[in-house]
């Protein structure tokens, strides 16, 4: 198929096309040359393509880029060692790692995973996928953590994630200056449009939906930046 090689021109016909391979496409182009260059008639040319073949499977340019950010999420939990997050310290060890991984292999993809509109409002980058956010809810429910103590590392969490492999991914070649504003192609999936999220009646997401959307900004950056003194001053102390 016209996915296996480097294309040498546009054919007049999608062969072998379906979204998947659209959006693998995809991938592969903004692992070349980042997300600011991406255009429908770029990835035409990736796959060997008039552009217009592309709009069976896609809607433009904002479902592209949307769909290769699900595509890099999907799986994320199914993925992580069992063993290894047999306690809640190896739970978070394994997905910081799983994301650090998917950061380096794919650097100048990760900042679309990192500073695009999560699937609602009241989510936070880069753990922006409901499926991953739900896991890592209940997960840390079942270790015994309360409500409280739940949103308070996810929010911690997140937060570390996305300083630093926002930094690490801008190290080895990421942009990071916004792709551009989100345009309605015609049935793009837009993100953040907190009414149309559908949850199921049992959702952690769900249930922890008011606290997970209280703005602690000031407070999280009070501790944050007390803990790395206090880490700087263990360590000159040494």
């Amino acid at each position: 198929m016209g996915t296996d090689r480097e294309a040498t021109g546009p054919r007049n016909v999608g062969r072998g096309l379906d979204r998947e391979v659209v959006v693998r496409g995809a991938l592969r182009a903004i692992d070349r040359h980042g997300a600011q260059g991406l255009t429908m008639r770029g990835l035409g040319q990736e796959l060997g393509v008039e552009a217009m073949s592309l709009y069976r499977y896609v809607t433009g340019r904002e479902d592209v880029l949307e769909a290769v950010v699900a595509h890099l999420l999907d799986g994320i939990t199914e993925g992580l060692d069992e063993q290894l997050s047999s306690s809640w310290q190896g739970y978070l060890q394994n997905l910081a790692h799983t994301m650090r991984e998917l950061a380096l292999q794919h650097p100048r993809v990760f900042p679309l995973v990192a500073t695009r509109h999560p699937a609602a409002p009241w989510l936070r980058p880069p753990l922006r996928s409901l499926e991953v956010v739900e896991h890592f809810l209940r997960t840390l429910r079942d270790f015994g953590f309360s409500d409280d103590q739940t949103v308070s590392v996810y929010r911690s969490f997140s937060s570390f994630l996305l300083g630093h492999l926002l930094l690490e991914a801008t190290l080895h070649g990421a942009e990071t200056s916004p792709v551009e504003e989100p345009l309605d192609e015609g049935g793009a999936d837009i993100p953040n449009r907190d009414e149309q999220v559908e949850l199921a009646a049992d959702s952690e997401v769900l249930r922890l939906r008011p606290k997970l959307s209280e703005d602690h900004g000031e407070e999280e950056f009070e501790i944050s930046l007390e803990t790395l003194l206090d880490r700087i001053e263990l360590s000159i102390a040494q």
